[in-house]
């Protein structure tokens, strides 16, 4: 038994849904410690994390002695940062030395980094209190969360519903205040998809925005570490913190943090906001209507709407699924058997035990990408496939640059649908693939991305619109962001 008593009220409000600004204001004013606020989070972890299955690997232990040493810190006034003493939650592709990271797959289920990605670095420098590794579909390929290993995560507001993907644990965990912010990852909307699905704001910044050092590859030219937040503030006080220029990652940009004061929604006054028809196509009407509605009211802030076309649009599924594969297939070469991860007892030569190992230790989804990847990258095949592939990608860099030139940010639904059910698309792959059809471009072109709540459906489940904006423009996605959250208000599954 702790003996530790928590206020779970702290000026009005429940302790677990207040803001990172509110709960540093907190800690600051000594209004509650690091190591009440941490207990408070394992407690809700430990009677919600059962039917959700957000989190794979959690550790009270570590947290709870992190927490001591942030009390420390703030009685010596000393903090790190204002956010000493926060917990975070840690999406389980992202290296965290002394802490499991298994990416979801039975490959790596007992692997323990011997380094931190510089993501996670950052955020310990910060202060930030690691309360574990949140679920994620196999090596971040999927869109649901259940082609995890560690079975699926289950959306807040209907746990018969998934959270999306790959991202799914760390939505989940934000969405149900599990975690206050978490880190993901997004290679074709894999922090976007689930933020809509589980109401929250999520970013995916401009490719080399933040360092990919530590985060376990599934396509080096797409992957980005982005962030989760219960809020737009949230999740930019998060990003900044994270974003900057990385020497150990060749693609890390040296570009000056400009949004590191937070989101303002008064610059929106003047904002011309790109409505690309092709988005509208085979959405669902409620979330089109939801969509373009909310659009419709950042008029009142001085922003003005305008239709844009970016006609390539149909082509991003089949580009992004002919590039990711291809990079997956080099980059999950290095999971043999040899060094670390899953090894196969049943070999009796080595070219059985390499492909043992990867038969049992990989799950179907990620043997499929891998096998779909290699045929593209063949002799014969490359220059049909592949290359076209990366000519066309072109075409689609171009479609946004040259619609970025007329307006500021470009608005649209992040999803075809609300969350669809567990199992309702596990086993139709092209399905599947199509539930990205909306978030994958913006990873092709590399610019910066958020989805963030606009609304509620009939049946009780989210609807995220997504802003889009130039490369390195963070700034402008950002106060276009804040704006439609102002006008839609949080959505909140109430636990």
């Amino acid at each position: 038994m702790r003996d530790i008593i928590i206020p779970k009220m702290v000026n009005g409000f429940r302790m677990h849904s207040k803001s990172l600004t509110e709960i540093s204001d907190a800690l600051k004013k000594k209004e509650i410690t690091s190591k009440q606020l941490v207990t408070l989070f394992l407690d809700r972890i430990r009677k919600y994390n059962p039917s959700l299955n957000a989190f794979i690997t959690v550790d009270e232990a570590r947290a709870l002695n992190e927490a001591d040493e942030s009390d420390r810190r703030r009685k010596n006034n000393q903090p790190l940062s204002p956010f000493d003493g926060i917990p975070i939650a840690i999406k389980d592709n992202i290296c965290t030395e002394g802490l499991r990271t298994t990416c979801g797959s039975k490959m790596l289920n007992n692997f323990i980094p011997p380094y931190s990605a510089t993501a996670h670095e950052r955020v310990r420098r910060a202060g930030f209190i690691t309360l574990g590794k949140t679920n994620m579909d196999e090596f971040a390929m999927g869109s649901s969360t259940e082609t995890s290993f560690f079975g699926p995560a289950k959306n807040p507001f209907n746990t018969s519903k998934v959270p999306g993907g790959s991202s799914g644990g760390s939505a989940v965990a934000v969405a149900a205040r599990l975690a206050p912010v978490a880190l993901g990852s997004d290679t074709g909307g894999s922090i976007r998809q689930p933020a809509s699905f589980c109401g929250i704001a999520g970013i995916k910044p401009t490719y080399g925005r933040v360092s990919r050092n530590g985060l376990v590859a599934y396509a080096s030219s797409l992957d980005q570490i982005g962030t989760f937040g219960k809020t737009v503030d949230d999740a930019i006080n998060l990003l900044s913190l994270i974003s900057g220029h990385d020497p150990h990652d060749a693609t890390s940009m040296p570009r000056p943090v400009d949004f590191a004061d937070g989101p303002n929604a008064e610059r929106v006054k003047g904002m011309l906001i790109g409505i690309p028809e092709e988005y509208f196509i085979g959405v669902d009407v409620e979330i089109a209507d939801a969509v373009k509605k909310i659009i419709g009211k950042l008029e009142s802030f001085g922003a003005k709407i305008e239709k844009i076309s970016l006609k390539y649009t149909d082509y991003a599924v089949p580009v992004y699924y002919l590039i990711a594969t291809a990079e997956a297939s080099s980059n999950l070469a290095r999971f043999d058997g040899i060094q670390y991860g899953f090894r196969s007892q049943n070999a009796d030569n080595l070219r059985e035990l390499y492909f043992k190992t990867r038969s049992e230790g990989f799950g179907q989804e990620v043997k499929r990408r891998i096998i779909l990847g290699t045929f593209a990258l063949s002799a014969g095949y490359y220059d049909a496939y592949y290359l076209k592939a990366l000519k066309i990608r072109r075409l689609i860099i171009d479609d946004f640059k040259n619609a970025l030139t007329k307006v500021h940010v470009i608005a649209a639904p992040t999803t075809t649908t609300t969350a669809f059910g567990i199992g309702e698309k596990r086993n139709d792959p092209l399905s599947m693939y199509m539930s990205d059809i909306l978030t994958i471009s913006a990873n092709l072109a590399g610019i910066p991305s958020i989805s963030v709540p606009a609304g509620i459906s009939s049946k009780c489940l989210p609807i995220g619109v997504q802003i889009m904006g130039k490369h390195f423009d963070e700034r402008n996605v950002i106060d276009c962001a804040k704006a439609v959250e102002m006008l839609a208000g949080i959505c909140d599954p109430s636990l």
